[in-house]
């Protein structure tokens, strides 16, 4: 996450100098606090918030639980992720839905906070969560703001009621009004006003926030705040708290590149909870806040589980247990491949994802050089193709690909490097459909690995003569192995089929290698299904 970028890479070297010291003295712990003190003070998180972290971070450092440790550095990185989790407000907050729809939630802030492309956004993860919401144009002095809410409204998919053009025109209260009875009437259960921001904080756009807050009584008031504007977010926050009050925030601009270290303080400062994060530009880029979460993304140490939601979102269902079926008995084609592509596109921006794996920081310049539109580049070779190339990549001869890389706009090198990939793309998913384990290109062959990648010591294993005993070093499959023997029975082969990867059965007149229903469903739950 851009915002965090500095702060995250100054905390990932001070804890790379802790992890060289065996134990940890006061001074080395004092040392590390001050580098902690310094990061967040140039992050622009507030200094009273600042004071408050490292004082419990030192005191807990010095404490048993650092000299008790087996690893103090990984216990004190700890005790920093613990803290930071507070000063984001501890544990998740959702959204309060009334009873007796529909559900009011006004949205306030500073003009240019992006309150209006938020809106938007909220309404879209609303239509996710199975919710019918509306949205409110209640911005009437902001010119063209009731015409970008309808935009963002159509392309959110959501309708909006604007009875006003605004520029000046019109009374917001009563359209606030007027538009939580009309949600009643036409049966939509969340109401989202986007109200008026000014450029600075003053009294008459208060009295219009407080209006229309008394005028629609709201379950819910959201306070938008730009994650780059430094220290002036604290001040911002408070003005509000006491001029209006709200119930949670909304960080907006998470992506950009400012220090944006004030965001850390507005939840410890008001005494309210980061509800939302905005992390982009487009409207799919929103995510409910999780203070545990972003606290490992700040310490570089990962967000499986954001990446995990994300990728359940993208994925279909279906899709994936086809392809899994598929590859168990036919031939995994350029199609396949190519939907498994779309796939991945659609589950978002692919360099945010793998920013979400611990350690993504230390490839801070690998990310930075990933092109996202090699996907498109994909996709274009293979559409390219005719369909009877797609399913027998055998058929590429030198005239096809010259032909494929002029209707692709692409080069013939291009297309060699793709159907290269793919075959290895192929290899690898039919030895895991097989149960094998595959080999990753530049890690070399997999200790134990079925299929080919463990066929070195299986030949060198044929050579030896086995034991006439006993072979199992299980005591009680032993104990019958050597009892058939006695009884001159031959020894039990192994009961899987070929190609079993989970030892259980295949399914009659299944092919060899064919995984069963059984092997399939365990397949579909390890995917996550």
């Amino acid at each position: 996450m851009a915002t965090f970028g500095n702060l995250s890479d100054r905390l990932a070297e001070t804890f790379k100098q802790l992890r060289t010291k065996g134990k940890l003295s006061a001074s080395d712990v004092d040392g590390t606090v001050r580098e902690i003190r310094r990061a967040l003070l140039d992050a622009d998180v507030s200094l009273d918030v600042v004071k408050e972290f490292t004082a419990r971070v030192r005191e807990r450092a010095l404490g048993d639980e650092v000299n008790r440790a087996l690893n103090p550095a990984q216990q004190v990185v700890q005790i920093v992720n613990e803290e930071l989790v507070g000063i984001l407000g501890g544990q998740q907050r959702r959204l309060q839905f009334a009873k007796n729809p529909p559900t009011v939630i006004m949205l306030a802030g500073l003009q240019g906070a992006g309150k209006t492309t938020l809106a938007g956004k909220l309404a879209k993860w609303l239509v996710k969560e199975g919710h019918t919401p509306i949205l409110v144009a209640a911005d009437l002095q902001r010119p063209n703001a009731v015409t970008q809410l309808q935009v963002v409204g159509a392309q959110a998919g959501v309708p909006v009621f604007a009875p006003e053009p605004g520029t000046g025109v019109g009374d917001p209260v009563k359209v606030a009004r007027d538009a939580v009875a009309h949600a009643e009437r036409a049966l939509h259960d969340v109401v989202i006003i986007d109200t008026a921001g000014r450029l600075g904080v003053d009294a008459e756009m208060m009295k219009q926030a407080a209006n229309i807050r008394k005028a629609t009584n709201p379950d819910e008031v959201l306070f938008v705040i730009d994650a780059m504007i430094g220290q002036d977010a604290v001040t911002t926050a408070k003005a509000f708290q006491e001029g209006v009050d709200f119930t949670g925030v909304v960080l907006s601009k998470l992506d950009g590149d400012a220090r944006g270290g004030a965001a850390l303080s507005v939840a410890s400062v008001t005494g309210r909870p980061i509800i939302f994060a905005s992390t982009g530009e487009g409207l799919d880029d929103f995510e409910p806040f999780h203070p545990d979460r972003m606290a490992s993304r700040i310490l570089d140490l990962g967000d499986i589980l954001s990446l995990i939601e994300q990728a359940q979102q993208a994925f279909d269902e279906e899709e994936a247990l086809k392809v899994a079926e598929k590859l168990a008995t036919e031939t995994f084609t350029l199609d396949d491949f190519l939907k498994q592509m779309q796939q991945l596109r659609g589950a978002g921006s692919i360099k945010k994802m793998l920013g979400m794996l611990p350690g993504a920081g230390g490839l801070k310049q690998q990310l930075d050089n990933f092109d996202e539109r090699e996907i498109v580049r994909t996709e274009a070779i293979i559409q390219s193709m005719t369909p009877a190339e797609r399913k027998n990549p055998k058929l590429l001869n030198g005239s096809r690909r010259l032909r494929i890389a002029r209707g692709s706009g692409m080069t013939v090198t291009d297309v060699n490097q793709l159907v290269q990939r793919f075959e290895q793309a192929a290899k690898m998913m039919k030895t895991v459909a097989r149960g094998g384990m595959p080999q990753i290109p530049g890690m070399g062959p997999i200790p134990g690995g079925a299929g080919a990648y463990g066929g070195g010591k299986r030949q060198a294993a044929k050579g030896r003569k086995k034991p006439s005993g006993s072979r199992s070093g299980n005591p009680a499959k032993r104990a019958a192995e050597n009892a058939g023997l006695a009884s001159g029975a031959a020894p039990a082969a192994s009961s899987a089929p070929a190609g079993s990867g989970f030892g259980l059965g295949a399914p009659k007149g299944a092919p060899a290698g064919a995984p069963s229903e059984e092997e399939l469903a365990a397949l579909q739950k390890l995917l996550g299904r």
